[in-house]
């Protein structure tokens, strides 16, 4: 594979800056009127093909149904179904582009999953939201709370068809450790763009997994903040497209306060033609967030001709005062010598690269910590491998 690398640790010690550009100053309203409407060229869109968001960048997609909820969830926790007016909603963040704006201006009822102070939960908890319907629009938003001192695993199923925007907010209290996975396996035609904010406070923990499979078009933008002192967020994906899917997946990091932590790890695979994957990776070290250690890394198997992949980390640093900064980005096709290893081993061909990909996958499945979940994506990577006979 070929890579891309830079690993700028050894700068810091030494005290450089080192600028990038990333969305550090980028605009945040709930008013979707302080957006203009993007064309297609402006950065956080340039990659984004426009005319299949089926309008939910200017407005013209007006919601006709709503997705429904469904919790299979441990007992501990407690589900709400609220109003618009609830004033927990928004804690974690603000929108930052037009469709998020929209999506929170456009929404009816929200879920408010609560993890109650000091309590560990018996069991991993699954929310299943399905889509509105094919030809229907839905706007959505859902929000996680974990109160201080709290444990649990919380799973974001995303299913069924239809046009879906939404903003989820993960609200992590002081000392709570959380896993939460984001699934999007959407049926073919589905649209969803989704913007999710994660915000951390003093020692926080968090485990933030985004699985992407299914839909025509799914965008999903992980915002990260630190709140106060000791927040660890690790950062993991997996996806994969098949022909003429566009899967993307915008991150920030936003590095604020000191002695914070960050982990970002996505890896995707693709097939078929017209296949198209986004990853950018965005981090920032404000000048106050001394002793601040982050690393990002984006990973891209192109399986067939006829497939694109676009990786762009980014890094901005303001301070030279941290513990380590860097990233990494490749992407390539199968290693031949690989093939021809296990090929020599007695392994067919069809086999060998089913194992190169499972390989491939191995080090994001084994972080999900959800034995039903890691067995689904498993069967649905083998599906896919075998839809083109590989």
């Amino acid at each position: 594979m070929s890579v891309t690398e830079n690993n700028v640790s050894e700068a810091m010690r030494e005290g450089v800056v080192i600028p990038a550009t990333s969305r550090a100053e980028r605009f945040t309203s709930y008013d979707v009127e302080a957006f203009e409407v993007p064309g297609g060229r402006e950065e956080n869109w340039r990659f984004t093909p426009m005319k299949r968001l089926r309008g939910l960048h200017d407005g013209s997609a007006a919601a006709s149904g709503s997705a429904t909820v469904d919790a299979d969830a441990a007992p501990e926790l407690k589900i709400e179904t609220v109003g618009r007016d609830d004033e927990r909603l928004g804690a974690a963040g603000v929108p930052s582009d037009r469709i998020a704006a929209q999506a929170y201006s456009s929404f009816t009822e929200a879920t408010v999953i609560t993890v109650p102070k000091e309590t560990k939960t018996s069991k991993p908890s699954t929310v299943k939201i399905t889509g509105p319907g094919e030809g229907k629009v839905a706007y959505g938003h859902v929000q996680v709370r974990a109160e201080q001192f709290s444990e649990a695993v919380i799973v974001l199923d995303h299913a069924g068809s239809g046009t879906y925007a939404d903003n989820v907010e993960f609200v992590i209290g002081d000392s709570a450790n959380v896993t939460v996975v984001s699934v999007q396996d959407w049926a073919d035609d589905a649209v969803h763009v989704s913007e999710q904010h994660l915000k951390l406070g003093r020692d926080a923990t968090l485990k933030h997994i985004v699985i992407t499979l299914g839909g025509d078009l799914v965008r999903v933008s992980p915002t990260a903040t630190f709140a106060d002192k000791g927040g660890d967020v690790e950062m993991l994906g997996l996806y994969f497209a098949d022909e003429a899917q566009h899967q993307e997946h915008r991150l920030f990091v936003d590095h604020a306060v000191p002695n914070c932590k960050s982990r970002v790890m996505y890896k995707g695979a693709l097939q078929g033609e017209g296949a198209h994957t986004v990853w950018v990776g965005d981090v920032l070290i404000r000048a106050a967030a001394e002793a601040t250690d982050t690393y990002e890394l984006n990973r891209n198997l192109v399986l067939t001709p006829g497939a694109r992949a676009d990786s762009i980390p980014n890094l901005e640093i303001e301070t030279g005062e941290i513990e380590g900064a860097g990233h990494a980005s490749a992407t390539g096709r199968f290693d031949d010598e690989q093939l021809f290893y296990l090929q020599s081993r007695g392994i067919g061909e069809d086999a060998a690269r089913r194992l190169v990909v499972r390989g491939f996958f191995h080090e994001i499945l084994v972080k999900i910590g959800v034995p039903e979940v890691r067995e689904r994506l498993e069967a649905a990577i083998e599906a896919e491998l075998e839809a083109v006979g590989a």
